[in-house]
């Protein structure tokens, strides 16, 4: 098959699924076991999660404008507002994600990136978002974030290491356990992805020109455009019609393609 038409499939598959609660890291995984394409590589990889990070920074701009002032404003133990302590929120949602990341992150590249790991969080973590969802709290403001609450995401958020998985499947569940509203859970989700995102595109990179890898420019250029586009267009229906829709589709979906994984593919 080919590769042009690979690099497509796979950037939009990543734009699409980045920020939608049913797992990108399985949805990349799954072409290389059902259709055997090769991996595209670490370029690649960086490409589209650029493109992904491009997208909600984007969306959020104006969020992240106002926090990133109020968080300064507040250094120092300056002038408190919501946009602050909502910033300071973020950054200790983070930290969890960021230290499994660092400590466990070979462990997962060598033993956990699977069919059969893939089938079992898919379908654990989706029964476990549709709980969430109907115990669903209702608290629409994403400022009711406490540090416990804040803690609970970011530890939530640390599992998604794991393929299959979905980080904003297991933030967004963790907020609606923590008693946030739908609409409130995934605005928090995306917001703690950008750090996030932003870290391991950086480690992503600096990998890259240590290994001195050869890059087409004009291909990675369009993959990362691909992506973003995408993952703008996804994250903007997404806000607008979760409150409508609730996420027992993406439930539904996870169930679905988890057990034709453990059908299909294992």
């Amino acid at each position: 098959m080919n590769e042009s038409f690979q690099y497509v499939v796979l950037a939009l598959t990543q734009g699409l699924t980045e920020f939608l609660p049913i797992s990108s890291s399985a949805h990349l995984l799954l072409p290389s076991q059902l259709l055997g394409w090769p991996d595209q590589g670490l370029a690649f990889d960086i490409a589209v999660h650029i493109g992904s990070l491009l997208a909600v920074i984007v969306y959020f701009r104006r969020d992240i404008l106002s926090m990133g002032v109020a968080w300064v404003g507040s250094l120092g133990g300056r002038r408190r507002t919501a946009d602050s302590d909502l910033a300071w929120m973020v950054i200790v949602a983070t930290i969890p994600a960021g230290l499994a990341g660092i400590a466990f992150s070979d462990l997962v590249e060598i033993h956990l990136r699977s069919a059969q790991v893939i089938a079992a969080t898919t379908l654990i973590f989706g029964l476990l978002l549709g709980l969430a969802d109907y115990r669903r709290g209702s608290s629409d403001k994403v400022g009711k974030v406490t540090m416990i609450t804040a803690v609970a995401i970011g530890l939530a958020q640390a599992l998604a290491i794991i393929p299959g998985t979905s980080r904003s499947g297991i933030t967004m569940t963790a907020a609606l356990f923590c008693g946030l509203s739908r609409h409130a859970a995934a605005r928090f989700s995306f917001l703690i992805s950008i750090p996030i995102i932003a870290a391991a595109g950086l480690l992503k990179v600096l990998e890259l020109i240590s290994e001195n890898i050869a890059v087409d420019w004009p291909l990675l250029v369009s993959a990362a455009g691909l992506s973003a586009a995408t993952a703008f267009v996804c994250i903007d229906l997404f806000i607008r019609l979760i409150d409508k829709v609730g996420f027992m589709p993406f439930v539904i979906y996870r169930l679905l393609l988890g057990l034709y994984i453990v059908i299909f593919v294992i």
